[in-house]
């Protein structure tokens, strides 16, 4: 089966970005965030890269 990259639709804080990275990879959803954080604090780019992923990346099917 082909891994496909969504945003999470149950574990999510804002958009499910970093749910859905971490589900993709197999990670901890939390050490992406606190990447994430240390991102955006050192570069200041981390949010518009968050934003810009919350608009790229597909919602998580939802198979009723």
């Amino acid at each position: 089966m082909e891994k496909k990259l969504y945003k999470s639709g149950t574990d999510k804080v804002l958009a499910g970005v970093c749910g859905g990275l971490g589900e993709y990879f197999g990670v901890d959803p939390t050490l992406i965030r606190l990447g994430w954080i240390v991102f955006s604090a050192i570069g200041g780019s981390g949010l518009l890269a968050y934003i810009i992923a919350a608009l790229v990346m597909p919602n998580a099917p939802t198979d009723i």
